[in-house]
């Protein structure tokens, strides 16, 4: 059967006109057949300003002043509440208190009695650092934490029936700070501060909770996908989670996106597994003959039901949809399926976008004629992955940078593109990751060895464990060369200009192979490599028209034309690719061609969109 989206208080999924199927009410990509309930909705709210509540025992008993709507960020609590606590903003650290109560629903049994289910509550998203009490007893993640980082992926909760009541207070502390170690993106930090291209804060409880019932031995929500589509092969990455050690069987079934499970599957396949108490991954190949690939001409999904199935039968279950692809970079193109393709971008920066607003900004990319979008260093809402595989939108994903060089924060980083890589691998449209942007948290990139060792590295960790993606080392130039080979799968540059006849020199030096002057920075460090067409170009930046002092077009006519002119010289060259900078406005930057409430167009539809040569 499909997931019934069953909500324990009533909240509907919800539909739109573009989409036939119901949008999953949380923001997870990955489907479960369960009952859930939502635990947004209003909290009680204190601003801990002296860092006092650890010490006095808040999670025990605290009185709260004020209320806040959750999901929400920080910075808006703190601006509702600031006539009584003389504050609209916070510097170098913010601690909040968050606090709920909520009354246990009966757990859901799939006809296996309560011994086989439990209670599990979820973060889509919260951060920096976030602990979490129930009725008084701090909890540790799935991930055994007693305190989570990050603030751009969901972590879990297992509740324990002796943490249950049937009354709950559900207590949680979030402690954030300017620290330019953490990955932050364009949010200021201590090094860069607000305005220009340094954006406000916007962390906290910034996705939705909810509470749902899973199984003591289940998958995890987090599927990953390799495509070899040379031998017809599907290579399936599912993490199992283990309470009763013993032999279970991993079924796996693949559907036509749109199908049923009363219809004839296209692959079954029975995996036996002994698995121990814990947590495991597990690797398994599918073979799916005469598959249709996924493209942006042709975005053809397919259904997975994985279950987890133990030996008196009992049964837990996950859906992801997932599409067959592969991806290259070699020579002077970027190729999809064998077939090269030419990248016409657009930068995308989300802010504080609602879902609903995003949904609308991919909507009209489209409509500008882009096949790509970069989601510049930020991390958005689960579901608009999905959105951007059904749509046929390529995504150039980023880590959120830091803001400076060391030990600490290259382990922030790390540790953030594990936890993004988690959650985004299933996806065919994600075809690119940079690891930095312009070096921003890796500034020494050019002369510390062990920064460039780092990115050196991880570049090679994703080629071997996530082959299904292109790797950009340093986005914009610096990109490193070792023993006279890029450790890049393209060679990007950011080109701003507002005159046309000085592009075109820009463009003519790029396609040449020159090193210097072209972008702000030289393109390539470390020892020396010589282009020679080996590596696909990329103007992975470039327009910024409206930017403020940065000149160029003056009303709408005049940009259309100065972009259908830049876009006719980029395609005029060798170059396998551009991004437009950008979708839309966002604080200082005025250079956007959507409106960001409404998604409406101020250029006309198609203009983003490369004539063939």
């Amino acid at each position: 059967m499909h997931p019934t989206y069953r909500n324990f208080n009533l909240t509907e999924s919800h539909t739109d006109a573009h989409r036939a199927q119901p949008i999953n009410p949380l923001p997870r990509a990955v489907l479960r057949p369960n009952t859930y309930m939502l635990l947004d909705g209003e909290w009680r709210f204190a601003l801990d300003i002296d860092d006092r509540g650890l010490r006095e025992n808040w999670h025990l008993g605290h009185t709260y002043a004020h209320m806040a709507h959750w999901p929400g960020s920080v910075e808006e609590h703190i601006r509702e509440a600031h006539e009584q606590v003389q504050t609209t903003s916070w510097h170098d650290k913010v601690v909040v208190w968050y606090e709920r109560d909520f009354t246990l629903p009966e757990r859901d049994q799939n006809g296996t009695g309560l011994a086989q289910t439990l209670f599990q509550i979820t973060f889509g998203a919260c951060g920096y650092e976030t602990r979490v009490w129930l009725n008084g007893q701090l909890l540790r993640t799935v991930e055994n934490e007693d305190i989570h980082y990050g603030e751009y992926t969901s972590f879990s909760y297992e509740l324990g029936d002796n943490f249950l009541r049937t009354n709950n207070r559900l207590t949680v502390r979030i402690a954030d700070t300017m620290d330019a170690d953490i990955p932050r993106g364009k949010q200021e930090s201590l090094v860069y501060k607000r305005g220009g291209i340094w954006y406000q804060t916007y962390t906290g409880a910034v996705r939705s909770v909810w509470l749902e019932t899973v199984e003591r031995n289940r998958l995890r929500s987090r599927v990953g996908v390799v495509s070899i589509v040379e031998d017809e092969l599907v290579r399936f990455n599912l993490t199992t989670r283990i309470h009763d050690p013993g032999l279970y069987t991993l079924r796996l079934r693949v559907f036509e996106k749109n199908g049923l499970d009363t219809d004839t599957p296209l692959a079954t396949e029975d995996f036996p597994l002994r698995l121990e108490a814990g947590q495991k991954n597990q690797r398994v190949v599918v073979e799916l003959p005469k598959a249709r690939l996924w493209s942006p001409d042709d975005p053809h999904l397919y259904r997975l039901v994985a279950q987890l199935i133990d030996e008196t039968g009992h049964v837990s279950q996950i859906e992801a949809h997932f599409g067959l692809r592969k991806v290259e970079a070699r020579g002077c193109c970027v190729y999809l399926n064998d077939k090269s393709v030419y990248l016409d971008g657009i930068l995308y920066q989300p802010g504080t976008s609602t879902f609903e607003e995003i949904e609308r900004h991919f909507y009209a990319m489209q409509k500008l004629g882009c096949n790509m979008v970069r989601v510049h260093i930020a991390g958005i809402d689960p579901r608009i992955y999905n959105l951007a595989d059904e749509l046929g939108l390529l995504l150039w994903v980023e880590v959120p940078s830091p803001h400076r060089s060391n030990p600490q924060s290259r382990q922030n980083h790390r540790a953030e593109l594990d936890r993004m890589l988690s959650l985004i691998e299933t996806h065919p449209s994600v075809v690119i990751w940079s690891l930095y942007n312009e070096d921003w948290g890796a500034e020494d990139i050019a002369t510390n060895p062990d920064t460039q060792r780092y990115i050196i590295d991880t570049y090679h960790y994703m080629h071997i464990n996530h082959p299904q993606f292109l790797v950009v080392d340093n986005d914009g130039w610096k990109h490193i060369s070792l023993e006279g080979r890029l450790k890049s799968d393209l060679l990007t540059a950011h080109l701003y200009t507002p005159e046309l006849a000085h592009w075109r020199t820009l463009l003519d030096r790029l396609e040449r192979g020159d090193n210097e002057g072209v972008a702000v920075h030289p393109l390539v460090v470390g020892d020396p490599f010589f282009f020679r067409k080996q590596v696909p170009l990329i103007v992975s930046e470039w327009g910024g028209f409206g930017f403020a002092d940065y000149g160029g077009p003056t009303d709408a006519d005049d940009r259309t034309d100065r972009i259908r002119q830049f876009k006719e010289e980029l395609r005029a060259r060798s170059i396998a690719g551009d991004v437009y900078t950008q979708a839309t406005n966002i604080e200082d930057e005025r250079n956007g061609l959507i409106d960001p409430y409404t998604g409406e167009l101020s250029v006309p539809e198609g203009l983003l969109r490369s004539r063939p040569r």
